[in-house]
């Protein structure tokens, strides 16, 4: 296994999360305080129950707009955070072979944990994968070299190159899903962004491997459909995958940024009402508090997850892969046809 790569130690505190982290720092400072005293520990342990409740309370209950805020927030973890967690030996390959790399995309081949490993930290069953996935940074240095996840052609090229490597070699696929949107900039134009885009939908559409997706942030446009057209679309529990941002759709259609909230309400944008439209085939549960408070139970939700639809999908022939994939994306949606 790669050696894991370590959840900041401190981040922002979203507005409706502040009373719990306030309660949980009050038990640590009771903590060091209390030194073997009994009533200290009951005051600890009543404070714990406490935090308990009111983070069930507040979490049960989150507006799609809170949802927003939780799917970008800069403590939780990006691709090659969950890479470290449990694809074992991840070799990152570069470069789309006619432009550049871009960094906003990672993508290479390594092993996935379909078991936990041993009780002697040896791994357990494994699958040979390809994995691709948006990656944002962290410092303002990162950002800039990773374009704030925004992939520009040559990121899509790239993972359209590896996925038909992938394909040729019988691999199965494994995408990872979190970015604003792709790279909306005059160089990007300039180098074919949208049929970039639409190449990999349909290289995607006819893979013969099993592909599963998963949305671990926001999902914006077809900078993230690009890498979203798979046998299984799996999304985190407080995730985004809309063809707008809340902000975007204001802007457009009552010129008015504050009007977010009522378009992310409108726009059925969150994991729970993509389940009811048919757009997921799951919603995985963060860890208490969400993703960004604990990578390590976050990440093994996932993996267990991912595990169980690949072990699925294997057993598909490349035929019934395709048609069956084909399938679910035409159910997608209503219409009318009319003369």
């Amino acid at each position: 296994m790669e050696s894991k790569t370590e959840k900041p130690v401190d981040g922002p505190v979203l507005e409706f999360e502040r009373p719990v982290v306030e309660l949980e720092k009050k038990i640590d400072e009771l903590r060091v305080l209390s030194e073997g005293s009994a009533d200290l520990q009951r005051e600890i342990s009543a404070l714990g129950e406490k935090v308990e409740a009111l983070q069930r309370k507040i979490f049960s209950d989150l507006s799609p707009w809170q949802k927003v805020l939780l799917s970008r927030h800069p403590g939780r973890p990006y691709t090659l955070d969950y890479i470290s967690r449990f694809v074992r030996g991840f070799y990152e390959l570069h470069g789309d072979r006619a432009f550049a790399d871009d960094p906003a995309i990672v993508a290479g081949f390594g092993w996935l944990g379909l078991d936990p490993p041993n009780a002697d930290g040896s791994p357990g069953r494994e699958l040979s994968v390809l994995v691709v996935g948006h990656q944002k940074g962290r410092s303002t240095k990162e950002n800039v070299l990773r374009n704030f996840g925004m992939p520009k052609p040559e990121g899509y090229r790239k993972a359209q190159r590896l996925m038909q490597t992938a394909a040729r070699l019988g691999r199965p696929i494994l995408t990872f899903i979190d970015t604003p949107g792709a790279f909306p900039g005059i160089d990007a134009e300039e180098r074919g962004q949208a049929e970039a885009i639409a190449k990999n939908l349909e290289v995607m559409a006819s893979l013969p491997v099993p592909i599963v997706c998963c949305v671990i942030g926001e999902g914006g446009s077809g900078g993230a459909l690009a890498l979203g057209v798979a046998d299984r679309i799996l999304m985190l529990e407080n995730t985004i995958y809309s063809v707008i941002s809340p902000e975007g759709c204001a802007s457009i259609l009552w010129r008015d940024n504050e009007k977010r909230d009522e378009a992310a309400r409108a726009l059925k944008i969150t994991a729970g009402d993509l389940k009811r439209l048919g757009i997921n085939d799951e919603i995985i549960l963060e860890s208490r508090g969400g993703a960004h408070r604990d990578w390590d139970g976050t990440a093994e939700a996932m993996r267990k997850s991912i595990a169980g639809h690949f072990e699925t999908l294997m057993a598909l022939s490349p035929e019934q892969l395709v048609a069956q994939r084909y399938d679910k994306f035409r159910r997608m949606g209503a219409f009318v046809e009319t003369t």
